[in-house]
């Protein structure tokens, strides 16, 4: 119990200072002793409130016009995901993952880096509909799969201007998602007695982490955030990678 202690406040210490990673950084600490199908249902139930609170806090920063179509194609994503993390032998996905956030992270950093020179390529960038949709529907496969939100985080990275922005709206997808699958789990069989009772346990550490990230994001600079947020996808498609090879 104590690593389950230990992942729940590294892993909402990191959302609460860039907005999302928790479900890699917590199924990253704890996939060497337990299964995805033991760790994803104890990870939702410790996130959902954890989300309303970020929503809650950047409200102001919320764009209907960016959560509300990307959270519907999430939606459509889930079904597929949850059933494969039922039915499936996930392991392969989970490299096919890794090196996909491994790949998102260092584009993310180049981004960044191009920000940084003068050439802003956030808002500039083309909103393909077509790359929307099948951006949103992956997401949605790979939240119900493992509740991993990375390639939503790359998403609304690149529609939005601000640290606020972004964890405002990225939130506001995860908490629609969230219920989702709850509901989907439940009628699955995927959430029991045993989840809720070690969920209920860890929510006061993760919330502990995420005000403890929250208050440390405040203190730096929005460009430190932003590196870390790709230095995290980094790692985190490594360790995926490694250790499901």
């Amino acid at each position: 119990m104590y690593l389950w202690i230990i992942a729940a406040f590294t892993a909402y210490f990191i959302k609460g200072l860039c907005g999302f990673a928790n479900t890699l950084v917590f199924t990253s600490i704890l996939s060497f002793g337990a299964a995805n199908a033991n760790i994803s249902p104890v990870e939702l139930l410790i996130g959902y409130p954890t989300n309303f609170i970020l929503t809650w806090k950047n409200r102001k920063s919320l764009d209907y016009k960016v959560y509300l179509p990307l959270a519907a194609l999430v939606l459509a994503g889930c079904i597929p995901g949850a059933l494969l993390l039922k039915n499936a032998d996930v392991s392969n996905i989970k490299v096919i993952f890794g090196n996909v956030a491994v790949l998102f992270g260092l584009e993310m950093l180049f981004r960044d880096k191009k920000r940084v020179e003068g050439n802003p390529l956030s808002q500039s960038s083309p909103r393909s509909r077509l790359t929307f949709g099948a951006v949103g529907l992956l997401a949605g496969v790979l939240c119900g799969l493992f509740g991993v939100g990375a390639l939503l985080a790359v998403y609304v990275d690149r529609v939005t201007d601000s640290g606020s922005e972004f964890k405002a709206n990225i939130s506001a997808v995860f908490i629609a998602d969230n219920t989702f699958r709850i509901i989907l789990y439940s009628a699955l069989h995927l959430l029991t007695f045993d989840t809720l009772k070690s969920a209920l346990m860890l929510i006061p550490i993760a919330i502990l982490g995420l005000f403890a990230g929250m208050k440390s994001s405040s203190l730096l600079k929005e460009k430190t955030v932003r590196r870390m947020m790709a230095v995290l996808l980094i790692l985190s498609g490594v360790s995926l990678t490694l250790q499901n090879m």
